[in-house]
């Protein structure tokens, strides 16, 4: 039985529609930035006139909004919490999906072990984070670049999906680890989003505020942020560790609660 191609299959649709969605998203913000261009509104201007936390939440801060690759720095904020969203319910449901559609007891008779299951969902949740990226990627470069008169801005583009890769491995791990430490397999996902949603708004409360700043190692929104990435070209190794020490913990949790815990048939 090849757990691996089985959840490809049965999350190809779901794959489908959020890289369509994703290819909107990006399609939409850039044209929004091309009507700022032809109308010839100081667009600097405009969005620093807000109020600070509507500016957070618009995702505005030390950058050139005249920019096409620094308007996608702002829609980029939105696109990673999609991607995470969608990593988070994913990593909670591919590992769940037994229990919660009453086949466990189908999968487990075989003779086949926890470990290796959990090992071949995870392969298949990242291969479909992986073509989400690649979509999203592509899709960037085309619609940003036709909006480019400047020097070519991919470098940027990868950087910043590199770092949203990341993220998306994050919340894949977390996931997972919710699906085999919770016990009842519909919380899974509901604790997932809870942690995801709650890192978010933490993120865009550091924002408005300059108090409590060592909380932005609490919110991987603030590791991989695109005004940052877009301004300095890089990524911050500090992020990148700490990315990684997250990742391996909770996927070595998953492993070791999963193989433990009575499964609900």
């Amino acid at each position: 039985m090849n757990i691996f191609l089985r959840e490809l299959r049965a999350h190809r649709r779901s794959l489908i529609y959020w890289s369509i969605g994703m290819l909107f998203m990006i399609w939409a913000g850039m044209t929004k930035f091309g009507a700022y261009e032809k109308s010839g509104q100081p667009v600097n201007e405009l969005f620093k006139g807000l109020p600070k936390g509507l500016a957070a939440v618009f995702g505005v801060g030390n950058i050139d909004l005249t920019k096409a690759v620094g308007f996608y720095a702002i829609l980029f904020l939105y696109l990673i919490v999609m991607a995470s969203i969608h990593a988070s319910l994913l990593g909670a449901g591919i590992l769940a999906d037994e229990e919660r559609d009453k086949t466990a007891e189908f999968l487990y008779t075989k003779p086949i072990s926890r470990a290796k299951v959990i090992t071949e969902k995870l392969l298949a949740a990242l291969t479909l984070i992986t073509m989400l990226n690649i979509v999203t990627l592509l899709s960037s470069i085309f619609i940003v670049d036709s909006y480019n008169k400047r020097a070519s801005v991919n470098k940027e583009i990868i950087l910043m999906m590199i770092g949203m890769f990341v993220v998306q491995i994050i919340f894949i791990s977390i996931g997972m680890a919710a699906a085999a430490v919770v016990r009842k397999p519909k919380r899974a996902a509901v604790a997932v989003s809870t942690i995801m949603f709650s890192t978010f708004f933490l993120s865009l409360w550091l924002d408005m505020t300059e108090k409590l700043p060592w909380l932005k190692y609490f919110t991987p929104f603030k590791y991989f942020d695109g005004k940052e990435i877009v301004n300095n070209i890089k990524l911050d190794p500090v992020y990148i560790v700490i990315s990684v020490g997250i990742i391996i913990f909770m996927i070595c949790l998953t492993y070791v609660f999963y193989q433990k815990r009575d499964l609900s048939i």
